[in-house]
C-alpha cells in the first residue's frame, strides 16, 4: 500500500524521468524544489522566464543553470503562454506554477491555442500523509471549484481517482461529506452525497466506492463508526478521497491541517490534458517538491493510457 510521500517517490523509480515547465521561474521556493526534484530523480525542469532575476537566485542557491534549460523570457504573461506551450506540444510532461498571480497562470492553462484543456471540468486535488493515519488521504476540492453541482461533484470525484490510481491506489474508497450520515431533505450536501452513491452503484462513476452521506468521524476513524453502530456501511473510517460539499469547508480543513496539524501534502489541478502543478507562494518547499513527485507520477499515467 502507498502510505507515504517517499513510497510516491519510490514508485517514480518505475517511471521514465519527466520533465516540468516552469512559468515565471524567478522565485527562490520554486527553484529550490525543482533543485531538489533533480537531485531526488523525481523530474528535470525547463526554467521559462527573466533570466536575468534567475541567475542570481540560482547563484544564492547552489544551483548550476549549465544543468537546466533556461528560456529567457521577460513578460510574465508570455513567459507562461511560452512555458505551457511547451507542455503543449509535448517538449515538457508537466506545468508549474512560479512567480506569476494565479488568474494569470490559470489563463494559459485555459488557452484555446496552446493551453492544456481536455474537454473535461477542472478540479483540484490536494495529497496528504499525516500522523496517525497509515494512509494517504486526498482532500477536494479545497481551491477550485467553490460550489460543486451534483455533476461537478461526480466529474471531481472521476479526476481524484485517476490520481489515487497513479499513486498506486486501486478502487479507492471516496467519503462524500456532511455534518451528518443521514439523509435529510434540508440539507442538500446529503441528498446529493447520496445521489453519488447511487451513481457509484448503477456504474455511472466507476473505478472506486462511493458512499455518502458520511461525517467526517465517520469517514476517517473506524472507532467513531464501530461506536456509531455503521460497522455495516461501505465506508468505515477508513476513506481515502475526501470529498467536500463547498469550497470553504475544504479549504478550512486543508489550512487547519497544514498549520497545526504533522503533515506533508503536494497539490495538482486535475482534468487537464497534462498535470498541472498550482501552489500558494506561503507553500513550502517541500509542498512544491511533494507535487512535482504527484505530477510526475500521474504524467507517466498519462503516457500508459
Amino acid at each position: 500500500m502507498t502510505k507515504s510521500f517517499d513510497d510516491l517517490i519510490q514508485r517514480l523509480s518505475q517511471v521514465e524521468t519527466k520533465k516540468v515547465s516552469v512559468a515565471v521561474a524567478q522565485d527562490d521556493e520554486v527553484l529550490l524544489a525543482v533543485k531538489a526534484a533533480k537531485e531526488r530523480g523525481i523530474a528535470d525542469s525547463i526554467l521559462v522566464g527573466d533570466a536575468d532575476l534567475i541567475k542570481p537566485i540560482a547563484e544564492e542557491i547552489g544551483m548550476n543553470l549549465d544543468d537546466y534549460e533556461v528560456v529567457d523570457v521577460k513578460d510574465p504573461i508570455e513567459a507562461s503562454l511560452t512555458a505551457v506551450k511547451l507542455v503543449h506540444d509535448g517538449k515538457a510532461d508537466m506545468y508549474m506554477k512560479g512567480l506569476i498571480d494565479t488568474k494569470d497562470f490559470l489563463r494559459s492553462v485555459l488557452d484555446k491555442e496552446v493551453g492544456l484543456r481536455s474537454g473535461r471540468p477542472l478540479s483540484h486535488v490536494c495529497v496528504f500523509e499525516m500522523e496517525g493515519v497509515d494512509h494517504l488521504l486526498f482532500l477536494t476540492d479545497v481551491a477550485f471549484v467553490p460550489y460543486p453541482t451534483l455533476e461537478d461533484k461526480a466529474n471531481i470525484i472521476r479526476n481524484t481517482v485517476e490520481i489515487c490510481e497513479a499513486c498506486g491506489i486501486d478502487n479507492p474508497k471516496v467519503a462524500p461529506l456532511a455534518a451528518v450520515e443521514v439523509v435529510n431533505p434540508k440539507m442538500p450536501e446529503t441528498v446529493e452525497a447520496d445521489e453519488l452513491k447511487q451513481m457509484n452503484e448503477r456504474g455511472e462513476i466507476t473505478g472506486c466506492i462511493v458512499d455518502g452521506p458520511l461525517s467526517m468521524d465517520l469517514a476517517t476513524c473506524p472507532e467513531a463508526a464501530q461506536h456509531k453502530g455503521a460497522t455495516g456501511r461501505k465506508i468505515v473510517g477508513d476513506a481515502d478521497v475526501l470529498l467536500f460539499p463547498d469550497i470553504h469547508a475544504g479549504n478550512i480543513l486543508y489550512k487547519g491541517l497544514v498549520h497545526f496539524a504533522n503533515v506533508k501534502n503536494g497539490n495538482l489541478i486535475t482534468g487537464t490534458a497534462a498535470p498541472v502543478i498550482l501552489t500558494s507562494r506561503s507553500d513550502s518547499f517541500e509542498v512544491k517538491v511533494n507535487s512535482l513527485a504527484l505530477g510526475a507520477l500521474v504524467a507517466g499515467s498519462l503516457e500508459r493510457r
